[in-house]
């Protein structure tokens, strides 16, 4: 049989894999420092670009696209040509990815920073960052595609079965949350609200985590350890049953995180039922990791790539087995806004992506560079740091959330509330300075990381061009696989990625249309009218400043809840948020009706100085929003977005709303004056204050 010759490209994966290093260790410096901002708010430092509500979007658009993302590309462009014994399909698409990768990563780190973002977790950037994502995600498409139909492998391996379902999921995800009407190049709302709003984007949220830190991490898996093992996949049968059954359950998945909200019981059932089901795919795909070790386990013991890896594929099943337990609502009762997520997604982005990207780049470097790793004994070091880390992160992150839910819940003798909200704050700083140190520790461990490879690449020599030879597709013998029917599809990547997006599709579709269409869904509500033009420019500066990620707007069916915040929420209340800021963590008391609880000077003396009027608060002061103007120049452009969107707002009125505004500003102003208060009515604390004041009002004059 005729070879021919040609060459890998590992320019492309040396570039992410670089990226992967440097934005790794961005993105825990960037944890570290928020994890300690919570424990001393000092650390905010008054400055508006560094406040825990803007880095925190960027810590995790760091982790999740820059970090993960790049590890991703690395581990794809590597595997994926030696899979296909194919070069890549075009070597220019493959820098265009790297560099508008890496583009995209800096735009949203200066966006999030000085406050542009569209408030919505995982997806905060801004629309024209959207388009981008949207372009460089295709273009990469492109190219693994038509990799894949070059090839000279007539079957595709596993691992790029996930990376087919992970690109075509994605991009089905991104494009339908990111769907808006732009009111100007950096501002844009929601095409969707409230209720509707929820539902998209936490189907898009915890599919951003099934599809982008899972899927194509598990095929990074099905390569990589039997690699390093240097043995066979455990079973190819399980391998197949693992990938149908997790893309078809995981997109129902969704609304467990909207569990006792104002979505209909009918959506969360489903969340629910689906979540249970993906124990068992998830398990299949851990157990076929592991067992893949099966006579490999003194290698393991030594060998600090395998250790990582066998972490990792235990923090999977961690967090594969914990996630759907928390989508009983049992459980979720206790778990939900409390700290008990926040450990659950840290075990499984430290553990699971932390630690196979670690061992991927233990193991891929040297090969890279035509040598051995520089030290065996730092690798180890860094994996007992790592695991040591992760227990001081989590730990006390359930400690903290068992603290927070039975405090909250808890009554006097007399029928009253135990503990003010304040107390249970207080009560958990400790556990938040301790999760700091587990963040450092990481960090740590992952300098010498850095370290170690930097010394490994001084050792050797890059080989950007890695030659290979393999028999073309035509000049190859027939061989069948023992599922046949699967064979098929192995065969025909069009196929399998047709019959990947009807899999995913189908969930999405069941879940969101009817939403939409049935009006029953989502009851209206008379007394709810839309937002004052003063008001909505003061949403719009509470989503700016990132008080979502402290503060939640939803108050569920619960004794405790009801007692403390008031009446419990109902989808008719949302129907004018573009988008919903229903939140999902309670560092922060809920805001669904803090509006007429305290006078307009408490809550200018609070965003002042939040000592003031709460000692031992841990919230930032917002010092800018005194002295920054409100931008009415946007005021028109966002009545007519919203007018767009449906909202009722007279026609015409988009012409005169800054009158509409000037006037309410003016009433506050009056309303502080009172109190000796003296600012001008065109600062933004005045328009805050006006959305503060009118959360939660029109629910109130509501009848069941």
């Amino acid at each position: 049989m005729d070879l021919e010759k040609f060459f890998y490209d590992n320019k492309s994966v040396r570039n992410f894999a670089y990226a992967t290093i440097i934005w790794g260790v961005v993105g825990f410096l960037v944890g570290v420092i928020i994890a300690f901002q919570l424990a001393f708010p000092s650390l905010n430092f008054g400055i508006e670009f560094i406040t825990y509500g803007r880095l925190r979007p960027i810590h995790t658009n760091a982790v999740i696209f820059a970090f993960v993302g790049n590890g991703i590309f690395t581990g794809v462009y590597y595997s994926l040509q030696r899979l296909l014994k194919a070069r890549m399909w075009s070597d220019t698409l493959s820098k265009i990815h790297f560099w508008g990768w890496q583009l995209i990563i800096v735009l949203a780190a200066v966006t999030l920073s000085i406050g542009l973002t569209q408030g919505k977790e995982y997806a905060e950037l801004i629309w024209p960052i959207d388009i981008l994502v949207a372009i460089i995600w295709v273009l990469f498409g492109i190219n693994m595609f038509g990799t894949i139909f070059k090839r000279r492998e007539k079957h595709l391996y596993v691992a790029i079965w996930f990376y087919i379902g992970t690109w075509v999921t994605v991009a089905m995800l991104h494009i339908v949350n990111s769907f808006a009407i732009p009111t100007s190049l950096f501002h844009s709302y929601s095409w969707f609200a409230g209720v509707q709003d929820a539902l998209v984007q936490w189907w898009y949220g915890h599919n951003a985590v099934a599809f982008f830190l899972t899927t194509p991490y598990l095929g990074i898996m099905y390569y990589f350890v039997p690699k390093a093992a240097n043995r066979p996949v455990y079973s190819y049968k399980w391998s197949i049953i693992h990938f149908w059954a997790l893309i078809f359950i995981y997109i129902w998945a969704g609304p467990h995180h909207l569990l006792y909200t104002a979505l209909p019981d009918w959506a969360q059932s489903l969340g629910t039922v689906f979540s249970i089901m993906l124990i068992l795919p998830s398990w299949g795909g851990m157990l076929n990791g592991l067992f893949t070790l099966r006579g490999a386990w003194d290698k393991v013991q030594e060998d600090p790539v395998l250790k990582m890896f066998v972490v990792a594929l235990t923090c999977y099943g961690m967090g594969t087995f914990e996630g759907p337990m928390l989508s009983l609502k049992n459980v979720n009762a206790i778990s939900h806004y409390t700290d008990w997520t926040i450990a659950h997604v840290h075990i499984a982005a430290l553990g699971w992506n932390g630690f196979l990207t670690f061992g991927m780049l233990y193991w891929l470097v040297p090969r890279l560079y035509n040598t051995k790793l520089y030290s065996t004994k730092l690798a180890n070091i860094h994996f007992l740091i790592g695991v040591t880390a992760i227990l001081l992160y989590a730990i006390p992150m359930y400690w903290s959330a068992f603290s927070q839910v039975f405090m909250w819940k808890q009554f006097t003798e007399a029928g009253q509330l135990k503990y003010q909200f304040l107390e249970t704050v207080t009560k958990i700083v400790p556990m938040y300075i301790v999760r700091g140190l587990g963040g450092t520790v990481f960090l740590v461990g992952a300098g010498l990381m850095v370290y170690n490879l930097f010394m490994t690449v001084k050792s050797g020599t890059f080989i950007p061009q890695e030659e290979a030879e393999a028999a073309s597709l035509k000049k190859q013998v027939n061989t069948k696989l023992p599922t046949f029917w699967h064979s098929i599809l192995e065969r025909k990547p069009l196929l399998m990625l047709v019959f990947s997006l009807l899999v995913v599709a189908i969930g999405g579709l069941i879940e969101l249309v009817p939403t939409f269409l049935v009006k029953s869904n989502i009851p209206t509500i008379s007394t709810v009218k839309p937002y004052t033009p003063l008001e909505l420019q003061g949403r719009d500066i509470y989503i700016r400043e990132g008080c979502y990620t402290c503060h939640s707007q939803m108050i569920r069916p619960f004794r405790d809840e009801v007692a403390r915040y008031g009446d419990y929420s109902k989808g008719g209340e949302f129907v004018y948020d573009h988008p919903f800021q229903w939140g999902s963590k309670r560092t922060g008391p809920d805001l669904a009706r803090i509006g007429g609880k305290y006078s307009d000077s408490w809550h200018y003396i609070h965003l002042l100085d939040p000592q003031i009027v709460a000692p031992g608060s841990i919230m930032p002061p917002y010092p800018w929003i005194f002295d920054h103007p409100i931008q009415i120049s946007t005021t028109p452009a966002k009545i007519r977005a919203m007018q767009t969107l449906g909202v009722p707002y007279p026609e015409g009125f988009d012409e005169n709303a800054n009158v509409e505004l000037k006037k309410q500003a003016d009433e506050i102003v009056k309303n502080l004056l009172k109190d000796k208060i003296e600012i001008g009515s065109d600062k933004e604390i005045i328009a805050l204050i006006a959305y503060l004041q009118r959360m939660g009002k029109d629910g109130r004059l509501s009848k069941k």
